[in-house]
Formats: C-alpha cells, structure tokens, sequence
C-alpha cells in the first residue's frame, strides 16, 4: 500500500515537472517571437513574403477536406476561382482584378498580420519624411493625387509643376527631358501631405503589390492616361561591365554606387509627344527588369519570347500595344509600352483649337467622305494612329469596314460598337499578306491598313485599292511625297508584281490620292505640316504623223526623227505625276494653298450624298473663293 502511495506521487511530481516545463517553454518562444515580430516582422520583404504565403494557400487548399456546409462551400468556391482568376488577370494589366487583388492584400495586412497605427511607419518611414527616398515620395505623390484625378494624375502632376520642360541635369552638357529626385523631393516638401493610416497602408499595398503580381516601378504610371512607358532602353547594361571592368575600375565603381546609370535604372515615358526619363525610379536590379519583360507581353498567350525568338509584339488587356525584347537579339531587356486613348481620338482634339484647324478638319472629314485613297505618313510618335482613329469616325455608316495591323491598336469596334468593323492581325503563322487576301472575301467596303511596313502588305494595298475597296487609308514612315511614291513603287518591283519602274510607278501614282503628312517638332508638338494632292501626268499623244504626205525621203527622215526624239525622251524622262499641297503650316498656323484638282473634285462629289456634296461646294467656294467648276450627272 505504501508502496502503491509513493509511486503515484512520483508520477504526479514527474507529471508536474514536465506541465511546468512545458509552459516555461511556451513563455520562451511567445518572447522570442515578439523579438521577431519588433525587429523583423513589419518590413515590407516579410509582408510580401507573407502575403505570397496566404495567397498560396487560398487558392491551393482542399476545401472539401473542411467539412464545410453546401452553402458555405459554395461561396468559398466562388471565392477561390475570383482570386484564382484575378490574380492571372491583373499580370496582365487589368485594372479591375488589380483593385480586386489590392483590396485582398489590404485586408490581410489590416485583419490577420496585425499592421496598425504603431508599426505602419516600419515598413516606409513615412513619419520622417528625410528617411524617405525619392521613389516612396512619388508613391505617395501619385496616390495622393489619384484620389482626386483618378488616372490623370501623373498627367496633372507634370503640368502642375511643368516637369515636361527641356532642363540641365547635373554633368550634363545639353538639355534633356528628365524628371529628377530632387524635384520630386521639392513637390513632396510643397506639398506636405497629413497622412492618415488608410493613406500610409495604401501605398505600402502598392508595393507589395508591383514587386508580388505588378510591373515593378512602373506598374502606377503605366495605368496613367500618357501614351506609353518604356524600360531598359538607357544606362549601362551588365553585359557591358565586365568588357569595361578590364580597362577601368573607376568606372565600375560608380556603376556600384549608382552614379553611372544602369539599364535596370532605365525608366522612359511618352508624355504628350516627349520622350522623358523618370530618374528617379528604377526596378533596383537586372533581374527585376527581366521579370517585367517577360511578364507584360504575357495577355492570350503570344507564345514564348527566347532566345532564338527575340522579341515579342502583343497587346496587353487595356489595348495598349506592348513590344519586348531580350538578349542576344538587343543588348539588354527591354519593353516598350504605347497607349491610345480611345476616348480622345477625335480630329477636333488632335488639333485642340490651333489658328485654321477648323477649315482644316473640315477638309479632312471632305478627303474620307469623298472616298479618297489617303496616306498618313510621319515619324514614330507624331499622332499617326491617333489621326487614323479620328478620320475613320467620318466614314459613312453604310460601309463595312476591314482592318489589317501588326497588333491591335485602333480598337476600333470600342468606338464604334454598332458598326460594321472586323480586324485582322499578323500572327506566327499568318503573315500580313495572307490576312489582306482573307479580307477580299469578307464583303468589306472600305481597307484600313494600320501601318504599311513590308513589302507584301505594300504591293497588296496598291492592287486592293485598284479593285477590292471602294477606298483605303494607310500609315506609313516616308518623309516626302516622292519617298512615298518610291518606296511603295519599290515594294511591288521586290515583290515581283511589276519589274518595269515606270509601270510599277504608274500604278502608284494612279491609285494614290492624297498623303497627309504629320510632324513633331523639338519640344514634342505634332502638327499636320502638309496636306498633299496626287495628280497623275497624262501621257499626251503629241507625235507629228504627217511624215507620210511628205514629198521627200529627207523630210520624211527629219519627221521620224522627231517622233523618235520624242519617244526616247518621255521613256527616259517621263513625268508620271506631279503634286501639290492643298493645305500647309505657315508660321504657326493652317494655310489653305492650292485648290484640289477638278478630277479629285468630281470623285469626291460622286461619293458623298446630297448634303455633304451641297456643303463641300460651299467649303471649296468659301475657301478658295471658286464655284466647283464640274457637274455631275443630272445637275444643270
């Protein structure tokens, strides 16, 4: 019985002592965890690392391993596929699942990892703004200013403090387009925002977000109302540093200390005609770069950009177009984001009220009611496409319109949803010429072709305008009228479809009516400089037949010599056309010059329908001060 007594009060001891242990334990690692959680807990790699993990396992868990009710398993279903669904949307520069995504992080930040009020300054120190560095100024700038623009906001940042200005950055000679850190440091100071703690968890989200699902720096501004975003396109790529490394260190070591830009610090956007480096933002190393590049080009599966394929053409979900390149095709990354918003692409807002753009833009609505074969050329990033969309919004309601591009840009059935409107794209393997052949058989009246940029879709246009459409308008890079008339005479001569210049000319110069030329001047201004009149030159039958009445052979020799002189002459130095500006910009303003040719005239009037034939009389009287001189059938 003793016996029995000591044993079950050494179990008890026993049993006490490890209880104790057990507890003691516990105490240690509650504290050694509220060390972690102090120090370490709130920086914003341990949150993204957190927020990664979270994000896994909603969407990955078994839910019928929870014994959930049918309901309740139903809308944790439900859950699961929208989170599944916008966490692959929004890589693909959807807004919607972005917002969607963002809000999710908010809500596991706020609720389960325990950010509050205390430690929401541990991850970006927004409580001394001298500790800030100029990239979480500007995410704090852009937020703010999004909550009254929306996605004005860069754009009312430029112009508030006129940032798209030609400056002198320090060590450089010439001016340049750049924004700075330190004027992003001075709007900060001016604009001394009182930041609550929704603002400060905000921008934290956001960047968790761009470093988790985003496009790293440029995720916000490449939402932003501009018309695109690039990267990689300046600085000094890796590839560089070791060949450089060998002959100067000095060099490399500016390089490390970010003195020297490099190509992971190259950030470029296309604001309102200028091409302006943000030099304040940088995706910080190479390998975030690479991660963008091959990320952004990703929406309905291109395909894969590689080596042996060294770049890739895409649109993102927005419509923008997107284009990306890698090593060993370019020299480093690199992407190049062009935006085109639909909702401005009118010629009334291309011209924005300039001295005569209003005859001007009437003259233009004239050209494309007329049914005229019309050019759009200029450099890259003069408005070309923009200019496109604006002109397309006057042709008649009645035609079908058929549409060719390298990737879709106009977007056409976005505007115009209850018209007639399907276009085709280049792909893998379907080239630009085969689509124009798919388009003769799709009952179109009217050929757009997005840009005019090899020789196939060239030589095309030129048959289809002769046969296939009622008219076309087109795109392309020439400089000058005769360029134009040249290269596209060039592009049916490679293409085998004429090998005689002067016929190939020919058939040019008969097809194409008018080219509308647009430019961009030094501070980013794009204009219409000139509006051009294809007037094909008549070969007239002027040879001198009267050598057979002639009495003798000598002066029968002398007459045939003349006709032969005659001949070699026009085969030699034919003039197939001439042309002539319609229109042009003089000093700041649109000037109307010569009139358009009685055989452009009658055409056009044929075309259009009763009034607008009345009102375009009217327009070439007013303007150039002459009645239109032909009648049409059945007019007096």
């Amino acid at each position: 019985m003793f016996l029995n007594i000591v044993l079950i009060l050494a179990v008890i001891l026993i049993a006490g002592y490890l209880v104790i242990r057990y507890i003691k334990k516990n105490q240690e690692a509650k504290v050694e965890e509220q060390v972690v959680v102090d120090d370490k807990t709130y920086t914003l790699e341990m949150m993204m690392n957190f927020v990664k993990k979270r994000m896994d396992e909603i969407t990955k868990v078994n839910l019928y391993d929870l014994g959930l009710s049918e309901e309740e398993l139903k809308r944790r279903k439900n859950k699961k596929y929208e989170l599944k669904k916008a966490l692959k949307g929004c890589t693909y520069g959807d807004v919607n699942d972005k917002k969607y995504v963002k809000e999710l992080i908010y809500d596991l930040l706020s609720q389960e990892y325990g950010v509050d009020e205390t430690n929401v300054s541990k991850a970006i120190p927004f409580d001394v703004p001298s500790l800030l560095t100029p990239q979480d100024k500007f995410d704090v700038l852009i937020y703010m200013y999004q909550k009254d623009y929306g996605y004005e906001a860069l754009t009312e940042l430029i112009k508030k403090y006129d940032l798209a200005r030609l400056k002198y950055t320090s060590g450089e000679s010439k001016p340049s387009y750049v924004i700075t850190p330190e004027e992003i440091n001075e709007i900060y100071e001016k604009e001394n925002y009182n930041l609550t703690f929704d603002d400060k968890l905000n921008v934290i989200v956001q960047r968790i977000y761009q470093k988790y699902k985003g496009y790293s720096s440029i995720d916000e501004v490449r939402d932003m109302n501009i018309d695109g975003v690039s990267g990689g396109v300046s600085g000094m790529p890796e590839s560089f540093l070791s060949q450089v490394a060998q002959t100067d260190s000095s060099y490399i070591s500016q390089v490390m200390e970010h003195k020297v830009p490099r190509a992971c610090d190259s950030i470029w956007i296309f604001f309102q005609g200028k091409s302006i480096r943000l030099a304040f933002l940088s995706f910080g190393t190479e390998a975030e770069l690479k991660r963008v590049c091959q990320n952004i080009y990703k929406y309905n599966n291109p395909g894969q950009l590689s080596d042996t394929n060294g770049y890739k053409i895409n649109e993102m979900k927005d419509g923008s177009r997107v284009v990306v390149v890698r090593p060993s095709f370019s020299e480093t990354w690199a992407f190049f984001v062009r935006k085109f918003d639909v909702k401005r692409s009118t010629l009334e807002q291309w011209f924005k009220g300039e001295e005569g753009s209003i005859e001007t833009i009437e003259l233009l609505k004239y050209l494309v009611k007329g049914a005229r074969i019309i050019s759009i050329t200029g450099e890259q990033g003069c408005g070309k496409t923009t200019m496109l969309m604006g002109m397309i919004e006057n042709i008649y309601e009645t035609m079908n319109i058929r549409v060719q591009e390298t990737a879709f840009e106009l977007h056409l059935r976005k505007i115009y949803p209850t018209r007639n409107i399907l276009t085709f794209r280049e792909t893998d393997t379907i080239s630009g010429q085969e689509g124009l052949d798919v388009q003769k058989k799709t009952d179109g009246s009217v050929n757009i072709i997005g840009e005019v940029a090899t020789d196939p879709v060239a030589s095309w246009m030129i048959q289809a305008a002769q046969v296939a459409s009622k008219f076309t308008l087109f795109t392309h890079h020439a400089k000058t009228f005769p360029n134009l008339v040249t290269a596209l005479r060039n592009s049916m001569l490679r293409t085998g479809v004429f090998t005689n210049e002067k016929t190939a000319e020919e058939q040019v110069v008969s097809v194409l009516n008018f080219d509308i030329h647009l430019t961009k001047d030094f501070k980013g201004k794009r204009y219409v400089e000139r509006i051009t009149e294809c007037i094909p030159v008549e070969d007239i039958n002027d040879y001198n037949n009267d050598y057979k009445s002639q009495k003798t052979l000598e002066s029968k020799f002398e007459r045939f010599a003349e006709n032969t002189t005659k001949y070699y002459t026009k085969e030699t130095n034919k003039e197939l056309y001439k042309y002539v500006n319609i229109l042009e910009y003089q000093d700041g303003r649109y000037v109307m010059t010569n009139k358009i040719s009685d055989t452009n005239l009658k055409e056009m009037l044929l075309n259009m329908d009763d009034t607008d034939a009345k009102d375009f009389r009217n327009f070439i009287e007013q303007i150039w001060g002459e009645k239109v001189s032909v009648n049409l059938e059945g007019e007096e």
